[in-house]
């Protein structure tokens, strides 16, 4: 596995990092993540039947947008940014915070999952 750096590599690996045991029977949800910075892009994130699906582009009605530069979205990924205090300073914005820890706890951390 290569280590993802850039905010899209790092959104395109949630497919590697996806853990369905930890999906509750029935749950799913979709996520719109807009990365703003020659690294980021827009992407779709749909969880279905324990199953992860990853497109460019905001396809389908999200339950939860996240809006981020790319290097604040890479920190935080790679926990150099506490991800709290970056949505307290409006570095990070996202419409719903419980879809957010829902959909996060469902992914392996990047620095433990590529040592």
């Amino acid at each position: 596995m290569q280590k993802p750096e850039t905010a899209k590599e790092i959104i395109l690996s949630l497919t590697e990092r996806f853990r369905p045991e930890k999906a509750e029977p029935g749950y799913e949800t979709t996520f719109h993540l807009d990365i703003s910075g020659e690294r980021g892009g827009q992407y779709t994130v749909n969880i279905q039947d324990r199953k992860i699906d990853v497109q460019e582009g905001l396809n389908g009605t999200a339950k939860c947008i996240v809006r981020a530069k790319d290097e604040v979205y890479e920190d935080v990924e790679w926990e150099r940014t506490n991800p709290q205090m970056a949505f307290m300073l409006g570095k990070i914005k996202v419409s719903d915070i419980g879809e957010m820890l829902d959909f996060a706890s469902l992914f392996h951390r990047c620095p433990q999952f590529y040592k």
